[in-house]
């Protein structure tokens, strides 16, 4: 339920408002503002567009309860999709919404990613089992477990798994376009 009275007040406030000189733009009366701050009161659809107005509030943001955010995210909220011989596992579903795009990158032994065509941005990587290389136009790189990498996204580069073993790959782009 939007407790119009408690959003006035909050509004009002963010602009550095008094009740009264919200009163004289809104050709209301101070006690008036305060009936409706404290909900003993409810406005007409008119009287309520008009204090929106002075606010610079729309009547569909005034009434838009904001989502809450989730920041806590768990195995149950993974997804995989596979990425050349190996697969990634989704940490933040519909990531593509954010500014950065985490996953893991598995990679089996020998197996590679798909290669990554240019884009804008940038890819951190930290490697959390077994060794990979990064093939870029500019060389290969060597990476074991611990060891992280940073690439320019304008550089086409894949994720080779160069060891015997299983890879693991936390993989971060930004903006998210995996």
């Amino acid at each position: 339920m939007v407790e119009i009275g408690r959003k006035i007040k909050q509004y009002r406030l963010q602009l550095d408002l008094t009740q009264e000189e919200l009163a004289q733009r809104t050709e209301l009366t101070k006690g008036y503002i305060s009936q409706l701050e404290n909900d003993l009161c409810s406005p007409s659809i008119a009287t309520l567009q008009d204090i929106l107005n002075i606010l610079g509030v729309s009547l569909q943001e005034f009434f838009t309860e904001p989502k809450e955010e989730k920041i806590v995210y768990t195995a149950a909220d993974y997804f995989e999709s596979k990425n050349g011989d190996g697969s990634n596992t989704w940490l933040i579903p519909n990531s593509q919404t954010k500014e950065m795009e985490p996953i893991i990158l598995t990679l089996p032994a020998n197996g590679s990613c798909e290669e990554r065509l240019p884009f804008e941005g940038e890819e951190f990587g930290y490697v959390l089992a077994g060794s990979v290389e990064i093939v870029t136009q500019g060389g290969n790189f060597k990476l074991s477990v611990g060891d992280s990498f940073s690439v320019d996204g304008k550089k086409q580069h894949k994720i080779v798994n160069s060891g015997k073993a299983e890879a693991k790959v936390l993989w971060v782009t930004t903006p998210s376009n995996f």
